[in-house]
């Protein structure tokens, strides 16, 4: 899957970040990083439940294929 582009950080007249601006994209990183941690927890939960009901497993299975798809969003 094709990752998405970022726009290019603000520079200054020299080419450099900004310190406003750096800081943004670092905030930004970070809570990228917790979404995809969170993911990763919530298929993990669900990877760790066992069932014999159909239902259940099939609405685990859906579960678990919705939180792959959006954690391949990340890479």
């Amino acid at each position: 899957m094709a990752s998405m582009q970022q726009p290019m950080p603000a520079k200054d007249s020299n080419g450099l970040v900004s310190e406003e601006v750096r800081r943004a994209m670092e905030q930004q990183r970070t809570q990228k990083e917790r979404q995809k941690q969170a993911l990763g927890l919530q298929k993990e939960n669900i990877l760790s439940q066992r069932t014999s009901n159909p239902a259940r497993r099939s609405a685990l299975e859906s579960a678990l294929a919705h939180i792959e798809a959006q954690i391949a969003k990340f890479d």
